[in-house]
């Protein structure tokens, strides 16, 4: 039986080389389609690693795309012209479009994970936005691209725990683990082009979570602790993350925890006030309804009892909710 293993992976990010390092499997991926560091540069392509010298070092073929949306006419004249089979798409963060998917014989398949499962929760970031919210659990799918929005149809999905202490960091590791695992499970299949694929489940109206920005990473300081807890959590490495000022100089949080829901004496600070120093130079920052531990932070000036955090006149920037407070919305709401 014919195996169609000609095999690429479409990726820019850490999370490709981290797959292309551990992924075992009975076939050998024979190119790679990223963008170079300029590109990564001009599109503010968190996380982005150059994974030149890991295609060499491999004897992978690798293309750095002119073009980061594959529309130049050359990067699909050039990714038409390498017949290839199946595409893994990791770490790319853009739709392949369907001048790229009409030259792949099974097709193109990457994750798209959300804590409700798809069709709900497509669109960007989706794994910011579940510590946002305080989700619990996050289901990665594995899906056949067609030219839409994460609405290709579902090869396999994995459930893993979201937890207290998840990160930016962690959940990315974990998506890319659950990505490496769906793959292995499933590579049999798509390599005798033999495999299911499932749609999603239409009887739901698809959401989308929009495209966080560096500047959404302001804090606002009229959350309450817990809220602010998350924020920090979901916007730190290898994001850019949460930010506040100081008059005019600017404090970068990147670690913070919920330090008590008593106020221990300071209920009459402002929110957003530094009320205590310790000698490891972590500092409690009052908020509604506890305090704040910051345990690791970049300032551009001291940090100082009474400091006083707020926006520098700019503005915090409102999500649109849904009725049940998230914020996955639908589509033209």
């Amino acid at each position: 039986m014919k195996a169609f293993d000609n095999i690429a992976v479409f990726g820019c990010k850490t999370t490709t080389l981290f797959l292309l390092h551990n992924l075992n499997i009975p076939h050998r991926v024979r190119h790679l389609i990223t963008i170079s560091p300029e590109n990564g540069q001009k599109h503010e392509v968190a996380d982005y690693s150059d994974l030149t010298a890991y295609a060499a070092e491999k004897g992978i073929q690798l293309y750095q795309a002119k073009y980061y949306s594959l529309k130049h006419p050359e990067d699909q004249a050039y990714i038409n012209a390498l017949n290839l089979d199946i595409a893994f798409v990791i770490g790319w963060q853009r739709l392949i479009p369907a001048e790229v998917l009409s030259g792949l014989t099974i097709g193109a398949f990457g994750m798209h994970g959300s804590s409700m499962n798809l069709p709900l929760g497509r669109g960007r970031s989706p794994m910011n936005w579940s510590i946002i919210e305080g989700r619990q659990a996050f289901y990665t799918n594995l899906f056949r691209y067609d030219p839409g929005v994460d609405s290709g149809d579902i090869v396999d999905t994995f459930k893993f725990q979201m937890t207290e202490r998840d990160t930016a960091e962690t959940m990315h590791f974990k998506n890319t683990l659950a990505m490496k695992y769906l793959i292995e499970r499933n590579i049999g299949g798509l390599a005798r082009n033999e495999f299911t694929l499932t749609k999603q489940d239409d009887s739901l109206t698809p959401t989308y979570y929009p495209k966080r920005e560096p500047q959404d990473s302001l804090i606002d300081w009229n959350l309450d602790v817990q809220s602010i807890e998350r924020f920090v959590r979901a916007v730190t490495r290898p994001f850019n993350g949460a930010f506040t000022f100081a008059g005019e100089q600017k404090i970068t949080i990147w670690d913070a925890q919920v330090f008590d829901l008593n106020d221990f004496g300071y209920e009459k600070a402002h929110p957003g006030t530094v009320v205590a120093i310790f000698e490891s130079g972590k500092f409690l920052i009052k908020c509604f309804g506890g305090l704040l531990l910051v345990n690791s932070h970049d300032a551009g000036c001291p940090i100082q009892s009474g400091l006083q955090f707020s926006s520098n006149g700019l503005v915090v920037k409102q999500f649109e909710r849904n009725p049940q407070g998230f914020f996955d919305v639908v589509e033209g709401h």
